[in-house]
């Protein structure tokens, strides 16, 4: 099978550090991810200042407004260059969420080659109206938005042309649960069957749990995407890092998505090569039950069957039945179709 697309989320982990940023960089490239990326807005064209944190935000943090937080997580923008170039460096593809128009023009013009569209601008009509006319890649999140939410989102990113880049489509969802950290009970994977077949897209998972065990799965239901937030310490001050994996766990993911796309192999059911010395060893083939003479006429008493499975095929002994043995043969020896009339 093609293998998944693993995208290693720093969001705003740097916590507005570039050199974190950069030791981020590394530690996705170490690990195996193909890409890593980081979020990429103004927090005046963001938020309004009555805008409050939501719990997980709150506790993590301690400020129960957003512009407040996230002005201290703003990544600023001539920080993106170095980070583009370590990338660059690294082997790993550089990704950013924009959060306005004017950030995705900024990223388009650093070399992105595809866009990550954040759940709460699923229905933001103007944004998305924009980010498609940049006719890139989209890889879209879904958190929080109901079937008939991600459908209307979808008739107004309608791919256009966009070419398709390094192995995924123009136009990938994300299927996502918007808290952190999600809970097992709220996962819900099998809703990215639901939206592969009732709008005929690709499907992916941006994983918000703790642990890997979600995105390993949704690799094993078809994800072609993977996004998972991984930070350099958990215990860094933050609102995503408590539900973030350390450097040891994005190294995990990476090798367990890798083994199980390995471990999915064909649809096609069949033995493998390694299979076939031990199917000889243990399948049997047609026996003599008794001891047999040369003339007499088989009888269903006088087979039976044992290993190993090279010579008659069990299925076989109801057609031997009342056939002659050509030769004497002692009991318990398996039977050759030149010693049958």
């Amino acid at each position: 099978m093609e293998k998944s697309f693993i995208i290693a989320e720093a969001g705003v982990n740097h916590c507005g550090s570039v050199e974190r940023a950069l030791d981020m960089v590394d530690v996705a490239a170490d690990c195996g991810a193909d890409a890593i990326k980081f979020q990429t807005f103004d927090t005046d064209h963001l938020v309004s200042a009555s805008a409050p944190t939501v719990d997980y935000q709150r506790i993590a943090v301690g400020e129960s407004r957003q512009d407040r937080m996230l002005e201290a997580l703003e990544l600023p923008k001539d920080a993106h260059h170095m980070i583009v170039e370590r990338c660059a460096r690294r082997g790993i593809e550089f990704m950013s969420t924009p959060f306005d128009l004017g950030s995705a023009g900024f990223l388009v013009a650093l070399g992105m080659r595809r866009l990550k569209v954040p759940s709460g601008e699923l229905t933001n009509d103007v944004f998305l109206q924009g980010l498609s006319a940049l006719r890139l890649p989209l890889i879209v999140s879904t958190g929080m938005a109901t079937l008939d939410e991600v459908r209307r989102a979808m008739a107004i990113l309608s791919p256009g042309g966009a070419p398709s880049r390094e192995g995924i489509p123009p136009l990938v969802l994300l299927h996502c649960t918007s808290n952190y950290p999600t809970h097992p009970l709220d996962v819900n994977l099998r809703a990215m069957a639901t939206m592969a077949s009732e709008l005929g897209l690709p499907v992916g998972y941006s994983d918000h749990t703790l642990g890997i065990n979600a995105s390993v799965a949704a690799v094993a239901l078809g994800a072609v995407v993977i996004e998972k937030h991984f930070t350099l310490d958990r215990t860094l001050p933050g609102p995503d890092h408590a539900a973030s994996l350390e450097p040891d766990g994005l190294g995990d993911l990476v090798r367990s998505i890798r083994e199980v796309e390995a471990m999915l192999g064909s649809p096609e059911k069949k033995p493998t090569p390694s299979e076939l010395p031990i199917r000889a060893a243990v399948r049997r083939s047609v026996a003599s039950a008794r001891a047999l003479v040369r003339g007499q006429r088989l009888t269903v008493e006088d087979l039976t069957c044992l290993r190993p499975g090279v010579g008659i095929p069990p299925s076989e002994l109801p057609s031997l039945v009342g056939r002659l043995v050509l030769r004497d043969v002692a009991r318990g020896t398996l039977l050759e179709r030149e010693w049958i009339g």
